[in-house]
Order: C-alpha cells, then structure tokens, then sequence
C-alpha cells in the first residue's frame, strides 16, 4: 500500500535526509587515493552514532554494513572492505539508508577518488544531470513511466551509455522500501499516476557500456557490469507535491533552491555538516 505523506511526516524525513547528506558532506574530506573502504564505514557508523540516527541498512535481509560501497565496475551493494584501497582515478559509489525518529532517507552519491579521467567525468556528469531529469518528472498527474523514460533517453540514446534494469528506485517510509517501484527505463504515460504527498526515491545507475549486471557473486549482494564497465550512481529522496518535487537529501540547498520544502532545511544541514566534518578529522 501506498501512503501519502503529511506535512508533519515530511518535514521529519527531511530532517533525516538533512542527517544524511552530512554525512556525503564529511565523506568529501575523507575519499581519497589509499584508504580502504573500510574507512568510508567506520566514518559512517561514527558520524551515525554522533546525530542519532540508526543504520537501516545493518540487518536488513542480512546485510552487516551501514554503507554500500561499490568502486569502477561495481554497479551496487558491495560490501565496506579493509582490504579494497582507493586508487588515483577510481570512482566510489557510496549508498546508504538512515532513520532519525523512525523517519527514513536514502541516499547515494558518487565520488570520483583523486584525479578523475575525463571519459569518468563525463559519466559522472550525465549521470547526476539523468538524476535531476528524473525528478523533474515527479509531479501530481504524471506516471512512474515518464520518470524512467526521460532517463533512459538522456543516457542511452543521447549519450550512448548502459542504463541499468535490474535495481530501481522505490518509495521510502514507513520503511526502507515501499511501493512505487521507479524504474529508470520506461515509457511516458505507462504506470502509476504520481500524487501529492508520495515519497520516493529516484537513484539511476548508468554505465559506460552494457545496461547488463552481473549478479553472480558469492557473497549475494554486490551487482557488477556485465562486460567490465564503469557504473555511476547518484539517488535522492523526494517528496511529490503540488508545488513540484522537493528534495529531502540535499547536499546543496542553494544550488537546490527551487527543489527545497522547508527554509529551515539549510541550517540543519549545516549542522550536520558540521559534525561530520569534527568526525571526519579523526580519519584524515
């Protein structure tokens, strides 16, 4: 069943969204060539553990980790490894899920690791561009189609990339993963008609070749291109309202402005930000 939102709910998930986006914010001081992933999750649960906010994503069907943390060809769910060290030119894909009060946000972002090869930064920038076309599409009236066909345009036909099948996005709250499924491909005007108060999330991964994943790693969980390709991902949570899509993860609200539900957003995001950043110190 699908739950349409109130105000109160919605402001509460953006204060969880707010949460988490600082952690993005603090993982931009620590990502770099020579850490371990491993790293990336012992920041994760320290920052987590300094805001009060549980990681739903430790237990989930088994899952041990706060974070996801996929690298070049990983296209999702790999596993946070001591023994997995970032090098110059990489690209880490780091994904997770947060509730502060028992309200939930999602939220992946992609991070180039040193230098950053142009054709990587291209993919990184059609995909983060695929991610705000997708979003503009959630409005009251148009259907889940129109939100994967605009994404699958951009990134297959215009720009000859993998847009990936097997993972989609979905709506969020009360739990982790709620219907709508969202598709990244599709066709306008196919599936559910979107609606005031609907909280979902829109997180295309794109590939620099085949949309094909490999799913056959022992440990069940991590998905990597099918020929070796590079993936990239970028995922936000968002509300749907009659005032268009507003976005709960922000990392930038004055970049976002258009997409913000509440003014207060931006001071809570510069707190969290804050004590990400007296976390992060510790792994520098």
């Amino acid at each position: 069943m699908i739950s349409l939102k109130s105000p109160r709910e919605i402001r509460a998930m953006e204060v969880a969204g707010a949460g988490l986006a600082g952690m993005h914010l603090g993982l931009r001081h620590i990502i770099k060539p020579g850490i371990s992933s491993w790293v990336i999750e012992e920041f994760a649960r320290k920052y987590f553990k300094a805001i009060n906010a549980k990681a739903e994503q430790i237990g989930f069907e088994g899952y041990k980790y706060a974070t996801c943390v996929s690298v070049n060809d990983e296209i999702c769910h790999g596993f946070p490894r001591k023994k997995l060290i970032l090098k110059d030119g990489d690209l880490a894909k780091v994904d997770t899920v947060i509730s502060i009060d028992g309200f939930f946000s999602d939220s992946c972002w992609s991070y180039g690791v040193g230098e950053a090869k142009p054709e990587i930064k291209k993919l990184m920038d059609v995909t983060h561009q695929a991610l705000y076309m997708g979003i503009d599409q959630c409005v009251p009236g148009n259907r889940i189609g129109d939100i994967g066909a605009v994404i699958q345009h951009y990134t297959e036909d215009e720009n000859g990339y993998g847009d990936v099948r097997e993972f989609v996005g979905h709506g969020i709250q009360p739990t982790m993963h709620e219907d709508p499924m969202v598709p990244h491909y599709g066709e306008h005007g196919q599936g559910l008609r979107l609606r005031n108060g609907m909280t979902i999330t829109v997180e295309p991964m794109i590939n620099t070749g085949t949309w094909e994943a490999d799913t056959s790693d022992p440990s069940g969980w991590l998905a990597k291109t099918a020929d070796g390709g590079w993936s990239c991902q970028y995922e936000h949570t968002l509300v749907i309202t009659n005032d268009g899509p507003k976005i709960l993860t922000s990392q930038n609200p004055e970049a976002d402005a258009k997409y913000m539900y509440d003014d207060n957003y931006a001071k809570e995001l510069a707190h969290y930000g804050e004590i990400a950043a007296k976390v992060a110190k510790e792994f520098e």
